[in-house]
């Protein structure tokens, strides 16, 4: 099997990117939300760390930003808890797909949490900053402060493209991205046939 890692800013298009190559996905983003809202223990450990914050079950994302907006370093925190979660959920992610030709995983602290592996493959997905701005302002919860708290743990994006097997530069163009996209989809298959 091999594994694909799509690496980027926030808001640089991992998602679509992870989404169009056609095979099965792992969005570490939607399993943080899946263990806010299902997993009671998660939310009795978060409970315990932070009473004055978090009172609500399923877990409400507005008392995680004002968690956040007190001091950004709850944000490590936070991870310690949440973290082993979504590593136990990708392990069965991999485990489910051990059979499938590729899997990619749209994971956006990979390399900085240390997951990946030295067979696996690497894309970073390349944006212009003035038009991921653009573009995050309007999603749902944009929050300035909270996005600059979430860059701070991130790897420096000229370390992550060092890091990366294939660079996708997202002129977010969606027939120019898709024919990148294909094109390093069949690269890699081509190479992983020898």
């Amino acid at each position: 099997m091999i594994k694909i890692a799509i690496l980027g800013d926030i808001g640089s298009g991992k998602t679509y990117v992870s989404n169009k190559f056609g095979y099965p996905v792992f969005n570490a983003d939607e399993e943080v939300a899946n263990i806010y809202k299902k997993n009671k223990a998660c939310f009795s450990r978060l409970q315990k760390k932070f009473p004055k914050f978090i009172n609500t079950y399923p877990i409400d994302k507005n008392e995680l930003k004002n968690l956040i907006l007190k001091n950004p370093s709850n944000i490590k925190k936070i991870s310690k808890i949440v973290h082993p979660l979504v590593r136990l959920e990708m392990k069965k992610f991999l485990k489910r797909n051990v059979r499938k030709k590729m899997v990619i995983l749209d994971i956006p602290l990979y390399v900085e949490n240390k997951l990946n592996q030295k067979k696996d493959i690497l894309i970073y997905v390349d944006a212009n900053k003035k038009e991921i701005q653009k573009r995050l302002k309007k999603r749902k919860g944009y929050n300035k402060k909270i996005l600059e708290s979430l860059k701070k743990i991130q790897m420096p994006k000229h370390q992550k493209k060092k890091k990366a097997n294939y660079i996708i530069k997202n002129t977010f163009n969606p027939s120019k991205l898709n024919k990148n996209i294909k094109n390093i989809k069949n690269n890699i298959l081509i190479k992983w046939k020898r």
